[in-house]
């Protein structure tokens, strides 16, 4: 092929004129991410070869090599793995291809810091060699192929690319750098070997350097034994040294790795410039054997909600890389756990499908959720909520977050993906229950469990009560609480979208029922003396005629209209029934476009309200009630269905 010139998809482009003029900061991750897209070159060799063993033609031994040249200003990063064709260095280095990573643009901040880490998080990282090379020429040939046809790439990171056919003996891929006059240090043996200590010294395979030794000038008159010398000079040898540690740090005893080592494995896997919160490391044995190391972020990602975006661990089997994204091998609502699972029993070809229906894959599933599941009741057991009420978590000040116990800061990153379990696992729905979090109408905070309010229930109380609301201020503030308040009953406040969905599948705590506050007739039981209910009766019975004539006015709008005494200072508030849907779910349902059932609600009215006594003989009645009804949706979170009406019904009384 002769030379043919590309253009850049346009997001390259963009991302490229990003990257040079934002990650200035962050030089040294380029080579952590050239290393790691070598590694990954070498595993899917590796991979494919398990069905075709000629692809490692005279080389089995995978690895890595780094060299420079000083005079040439080049540093190059070399593996012998699969390398590519012409169309896939087209396709890869010249297009973002990966479900997702289209978003990558939009999502850098110009914070150099976050913007570093999802350089590898969005898998675009062998665009950071721009950061330190003004042009890169990639040589490859992909395993299996004829020498001569060998590929080269050129670009300057502009808007186009050079491609063209060359001979190359070796199979696999050299990146070559063409360095910046800035970037020079890079062209150094002992830079190359702290980076590599740093981010890159837990990948499995050898990572190579050729070794320098120091060669004293010569005199510059050989005659006279105390004459000057010529400066000296760092030459290489010819011989090639392992750099880093070349063994998988999970095959290790845990008594052999140190904290570092952990984190810093734990980064190189996960492309995550935070340290994780916390970390297991175990050895399973008996029916089915594997080894886990699984790792809780002290982050939330930024994809973390991307319903397109895979996630998994990384699964090997007898230390032979076989997958990235093992979605079978965690639950959808733990998908935040990164980390590795090295099977004993597994076969070597398995596949996707395979995963889906083994045995084994069952087991190692169940007992990685379990030590996942594990992980946060140690966490939570030995957790140190903040003193302070001032909010929820995630308003909270740097300086009061950097005070939260170890579990209130997973809770704020991942609790809301950690409720999707209650209606995903069935069998460990008890164990979830009791991990799971809360403001409290007594506790701005997020931090009441069920433990705790059952703890402190009022004698005679017999139920959990709750109430959901898209904020915490406008759960705090619901007319539906004022009772409760009154008589110092607390109340959990959920203000996360997953709370009405995952409710659906809990309606107890250890034998206590879940009672949300807006839903079903008002029933305090044993808390509501019988001076009160009396007092209730009469004003139904009193409040009758009034009653009926607000059935008739709001008939299109509520299902039913009674008296309540769970209002203290509102003159009305909306519930539904026991069974029926909440007006927020159905909110919720068609602001994601999903089609959801019209909810009338049931229109509870408070007969000692100076509002609701004024409708009794008020020419102005059928305004009255239905600013009665919008008030009270408004008041919930709702929206009149005619917002223009609902104002001129209010400038009419108020004039």
């Amino acid at each position: 092929m002769s030379k043919q010139t590309h253009a850049f998809q346009a997001e390259v482009a963009q991302l490229l004129h990003l990257v040079t003029h934002s990650l200035y900061s962050n030089q040294e991750i380029f080579l952590r991410e050239l290393i790691s897209n070598a590694s990954d070159a070498c595993d899917k060799l590796r991979f494919e070869a398990l069905n075709n063993n000629a692809l490692y033609e005279d080389a089995p031994d995978l690895q890595v090599r780094l060299s420079f040249d000083k005079a040439a200003k080049t540093l190059t990063i070399t593996d012998n793995g699969i390398g590519m064709t012409a169309q896939e260095a087209i396709d890869h280095l010249g297009t973002i291809a990966k479900s997702g990573t289209k978003d990558f643009v939009s999502k850098l901040s110009g914070d150099q810091k976050s913007d570093a880490q999802l350089i590898g998080q969005f898998g675009v990282g062998f665009y950071s060699g721009f950061i330190v090379a003004d042009k890169i020429t990639v040589e490859t040939r992909r395993a299996g192929v004829k020498a001569e046809d060998g590929v080269r790439w050129i670009s300057g990171g502009t808007g186009d690319f050079e491609v063209e056919t060359l001979t190359r003996a070796e199979r696999g891929t050299s990146v070559i750098l063409h360095l910046r006059e800035e970037a020079l240090e890079y062209a150094n043996t002992w830079k190359l070997k702290e980076i590599v200590g740093k981010y890159s010294d837990h990948i499995s395979l050898p990572i190579l350097m050729e070794k320098e030794e120091w060669k004293d000038g010569e005199l510059i008159d050989p005659n006279d034994e105390k004459g000057g010398r010529q400066p000296g000079a760092m030459l290489k040898t010819g011989e090639w040294e392992t750099i880093n540690k070349a063994s998988a740090l999970w095959t290790r005893p845990k008594k052999d790795i140190s904290d570092e080592q952990y984190a810093d494995f734990y980064k190189q896997i996960s492309r995550d410039f935070e340290a994780p919160l916390t970390w297991t490391h175990n050895r399973v044995e008996g029916s089915t054997e594997y080894t886990q190391l699984l790792y809780i972020p002290s982050k939330a990602p930024q994809d973390l909600w991307n319903r397109d975006k895979k996630a998994g661990i990384k699964l090997y089997v007898k230390r032979v890389f076989i997958m990235d994204e093992a979605e079978a091998l965690m639950p959808s609502y733990l998908r935040f756990v990164k980390g590795v699972v090295d099977s004993a029993d597994l076969p070597l070809n398995v596949s996707r499908e395979l995963l889906q229906e083994s045995r084994d894959v069952k087991a190692i599933r169940e007992g990685c959720t379990k030590r996942v599941l594990s992980m946060l009741e140690d966490l939570a057991k030995h957790d140190k909520a903040p003193e302070s009420t001032d909010g929820v978590t995630d308003v909270l000040s740097e300086e009061d977050q950097a005070q939260l116990g170890q579990y209130t800061r997973f809770y704020a990153e991942f609790g809301a993906v950690l409720k999707e379990g209650l209606g995903e696992d069935f069998g460990n729905q008890a164990r979830l229950s009791k991990l799971l979090r809360f403001a409290s109408s007594t506790h701005d905070t997020v931090s009441v469990s069920f433990a705790d309010y059952k703890a402190r229930m009022k004698e005679g109380q017999d139920a959990i009560y709750y109430i959901t609301a898209d904020t915490l201020a406008a759960a705090k503030n619901s007319p539906q609480l004022e009772v409760f308040k009154k008589k110092g009953i607390e109340v959990l406040l959920m203000t996360d979208r997953v709370d009405e969905w995952a409710l659906n599948f809990v309606h107890e705590f250890e034998g206590t029922p879940l009672q949300s506050v807006a839903k079903g007739a008002f029933d305090l039981g044993k808390l509501q003396d019988e001076e009160e209910k009396k007092a209730a009766e009469e004003a139904a019975e009193t409040f009758k005629p009034v009653l009926v004539k607000l059935k008739e006015a709001l008939k299109d709008k509520a299902e039913d209209v009674r008296v309540t005494s769970r209002l203290v200072d509102s003159p009305a508030c909306l519930v539904v029934t026991d069974d029926g849907m909440s007006m927020q779910l159905a909110r919720m349902l068609k602001q994601a476009g999903q089609q959801a059932p019209e909810v009338k609600p049931v229109l509870e009215v408070n007969p000692e309200h100076a509002l609701v006594k004024k409708l009794d003989g008020s020419v102005h009645f059928h305004d009255l009630a239905h600013i009665l009804f919008d008030q009270a949706l408004l008041a919930e979170g709702g929206l009149p269905a005619d917002p223009a009406a609902y104002v001129k019904r209010v400038n009419a009384l108020l004039s």
